[in-house]
């Protein structure tokens, strides 16, 4: 009996021995190192689990281990709490400003296609910056008529009623009635009869000065050249006066009524000449010294998509508007078909050579606020951080000061998600981060 008792004790003993050493490795295999702080995700700080196997419960991915500070060397895929990460806790302040050292990393091309990473060539491209504005259609001054009455007199008949009517050149507009007017033609016709008379008599003296007077009488109130010359060849005064079109135009406004009695003085009709229209538009300040007189622009207007017209700077006003902080230039542009109309409001574009220059697509800058940073394709999967020097921004490139070669391929889309993987991987570090302490010294060498 003292023997199975025996057996029996040791037999529980060796079991309770065996289930705590199974549970002293079961802790063991899932505890976290000790110069461990936590777990977070890369794409998402905010995470922290102190579960080295966890996941991130906003995108998934694998948790990556934070090293406590002090707490040893930093291992390939491991962060020393945000240190090296622009602009979060723990980055170092020499780290905004001083250089960096980058290195290689490996993203898998299969990992990249399931991202949607595209990519883009280095180029040398020329360079075109645009200054755009806006601006409205008003007549030119100089290609508007207005008819004002230079006799008393009546509207005997109107040949244009209302305003918007298209008139051809030479076309009548209104003809007015007027007892002066037939005195003068009489006049005139006299003169002439009289000049006619001292001819066939051999006479010396003849009445061309009178004559001359007459004729100038007639054109003040505005009969024309060709009017006056019908006059003398058949020799029949009138006492209506016809208005006739100096252009082809539209008629911009009729005051006056048909029958109704008018004098000197008063406003008959205003015809404009819009084969040529003006557009004043407003530049900035800082894009005045890039206009001069004679520049060609590009109009385009919402009623005609597609379609644009040839405008030229004429005259640029050298007063500044002191709350836009803008001038305005005025833009001739030809309008035969009459297309522009006044009122309408167009697009002006001044399109200006800039020169080539090395560039790349804006997609492919990752700004981190004091460096820009792209990621250059070594192939086979291999990506390299690259920190460049950027000028200006056309549209969609920039123009490249220094860091990148013509030619080199470099990723266009996907870019945070490849950042996240170099950080992830230690491809980009910040050289004053790693190699200097807060207050200037080594690792090494501080107390």
């Amino acid at each position: 009996m003292k023997t199975f008792t025996r057996k029996l004790t040791l037999l529980m003993t060796l079991v309770a021995l065996l289930l705590g050493a199974a549970s002293c490795m079961k802790k063991g295999a899932s505890s976290k190192s000790s110069n461990v702080d936590y777990y977070t995700c890369t794409m998402h700080p905010s995470v922290k689990s102190q579960d080295p196997k966890g996941k991130c419960p906003i995108c998934g991915m694998d948790l990556v281990p934070v090293m406590k500070k002090g707490g040893g060397e930093k291992q390939p895929g491991q962060m020393q709490g945000t240190e090296g990460m622009p602009g979060m806790p723990g980055t170092k302040p020499e780290a905004a400003t001083q250089g960096a050292q980058t290195r290689e990393f490996v993203v898998p091309v299969e990992r990249q296609q399931q991202i949607g990473v595209t990519y883009a060539k280095v180029e040398r491209k020329p360079l075109a910056h645009t200054i755009r504005s806006v601006g409205a259609i008003v007549p030119d001054r100089g290609r508007n008529s207005q008819f004002v009455s230079r006799v008393d007199g009546y509207v005997q008949k109107l040949h244009v009623t209302s305003p918007g009517e298209i008139v051809e050149k030479d076309a009548p507009l209104l003809s007015i009635y007027s007892p002066d007017l037939l005195t003068t033609e009489r006049e005139f016709v006299e003169l002439l009869r009289m000049r006619d008379e001292a001819k066939s008599k051999g006479a010396r003296e003849t009445p061309e000065r009178l004559i001359e007077s007459a004729k100038r009488r007639l054109q003040l109130w505005n009969v024309t050249q060709e009017q006056i010359a019908e006059l003398q060849r058949t020799r029949r005064a009138t006492d209506t006066i016809t208005l006739l079109s100096p252009f082809r135009g539209v008629v911009q406004s009729v005051p006056v009524e048909q029958g109704k009695s008018v004098k000197m003085g008063d406003m008959l009709v205003e015809v404009a000449d819009l084969s040529v229209v003006w557009v004043w538009a407003d530049f900035y300040e800082n894009e005045l010294s890039m206009l001069q007189a004679g520049q060609k622009l590009a109009i385009t207007a919402k009623s005609y998509p597609g379609e644009k017209f040839e405008g030229t700077i004429s005259l640029i006003n050298p007063f500044i508007d002191e709350a836009k902080r803008s001038a305005k230039a005025r833009i001739d542009i030809p309008n035969a078909d009459f297309k522009l109309r006044p009122g309408m409001y167009v697009n002006a574009e001044l399109a200006m050579n800039m020169g080539e220059a090395l560039t790349v697509p804006v997609s492919a800058v990752m700004p981190t606020g004091t460096r820009n940073v792209v990621f250059v394709d070594k192939g086979e999967g291999k990506l390299e951080p690259r920190i460049i020097q950027l000028g200006e921004k056309y549209a969609d490139i920039y123009e490249v000061k220094s860091g990148l070669a013509e030619g080199e391929r470099v990723i266009a889309s996907a870019n945070f998600l490849i950042d996240a993987e170099s950080k992830v991987q230690g491809a980009l570090k910040d050289f004053a981060g790693d190699e200097k302490t807060g207050d200037g010294t080594t690792p090494e060498t501080k107390p």
